[in-house]
């Protein structure tokens, strides 16, 4: 897969039972590549694996390039050997909201804690169903994309997010 990728980003507010509204669920773990102008990453998430590429982000962190291919899981085990920084551990559940697919990530490890929804979009204009457990836009706030929480974990900073979301 290659192409615009275009999603907005929210905090989930704490003590939200979205686990029970899934139809899905799945465990990641992710690694880095140390890269300028681009984000270049590892995935494993359950019993497949994948390399991705994200171009710089562009319209507030709306929407940036991605290129995305599956690789066998011999292939990332040695491509996370390669990875620098330590690796984004989180379970991802799918739950639908009128014509989208809310992403709900929940941390764990160093940003244990942090529970983040995306939803993707084929437009910047796209309008879309909220669930009641999304909470604060957080689109294009680095601190929230994954690369930066290997570096800057959640623990280390989650007391400059609002109560509701800590």
């Amino acid at each position: 897969m290659s192409g615009i990728e275009i999603e907005r980003k929210f905090l989930v507010k704490k003590g939200s039972d979205f686990q029970h509204l899934s139809f899905s669920s799945s465990r990641i773990q992710q690694g880095y590549f140390p890269c300028l102008n681009a984000t270049v990453r590892i995935r494993v998430r359950d019993d497949k694996a994948y390399l991705t590429i994200k171009g710089k982000s562009a319209n507030g962190g709306m929407s940036r390039y991605e290129f995305e291919k599956e690789i066998s899981l011999d292939e990332a085990a040695h491509l996370m050997e390669l990875c620098e920084g330590g690796f984004i551990d989180k379970t991802r559940y799918l739950v639908k909201s009128g014509n989208h697919t809310f992403e709900i990530d929940e941390f764990y490890g160093e940003n244990d804690g942090l529970v983040m929804a995306e939803v993707e979009l084929n437009d910047e204009n796209e309008s879309f169903e909220v669930p009641n457990f999304i909470g604060m836009e957080v689109t294009g706030d680095i601190r929230f994309y994954n690369k930066y929480l290997l570096t800057h974990p959640y623990r280390a900073w989650k007391n400059t997010v609002p109560e509701e979301y800590r």
